[in-house]
């Protein structure tokens, strides 16, 4: 990994305002998220993604569900599908020819809308979907700055966590 600067930072920075503005979209009564994949070549956004129900149905709402009373099997206790899959989703069916190689920024909201800066990586269902279609960098933002990680690394360092 490793902490942006200068006119990475700054290209960086631009990114994660237009993710943040994808996060707006979300209909998440916990946590408001947003993602974008970036062509590595052209800089240009082929992919977003918010954090909802699948497919924005009310239906499939289970935010307030105490999550322990799912069975272990149970992987992703979420009710959302998450802006990270959603914006990889969006880049392979628009821009398949563009996912390899790419970057993917996420950013969280909270619910004014105000920047909450990211922990280190944990979700293994967002990071190896975006390593099995391609996707190079996973780019946050920490309290220490805008960090760029091999999607390799952020992999490894998902199944590493342990909640601090």
């Amino acid at each position: 990994m490793i902490y942006l600067i200068g006119k990475k930072k700054n290209l960086a920075e631009k990114f994660m305002m237009q993710a943040l503005e994808v996060a707006k979209f979300s209909t998440c009564l916990r946590s408001k998220c947003g993602s974008i994949v970036v062509d590595s070549e052209s800089r240009r956004t082929i992919g977003r993604g918010f954090n909802s129900p699948p497919g924005n149905r009310e239906s499939q709402r289970r935010c307030l569900i105490d999550k322990i009373s799912y069975h272990d099997k149970v992987g992703d206790k979420s009710c959302c599908i998450h802006a990270e899959q959603r914006a990889i989703i969006d880049a392979v069916s628009k821009n398949p020819h563009e996912v390899s190689g790419s970057s993917l920024y996420f950013i969280r909201l909270s619910q004014e809308n105000k920047i909450l800066k990211a922990g280190m990586p944990y979700c293994t269902h967002c990071s190896k979907l975006a390593l099995d279609v391609g996707i190079d960098k996973f780019v946050l933002w920490h309290d220490k700055g805008i960090c760029s990680y091999d999607t390799e690394e952020y992999n490894q360092l998902s199944y590493e966590y342990n909640g601090d």
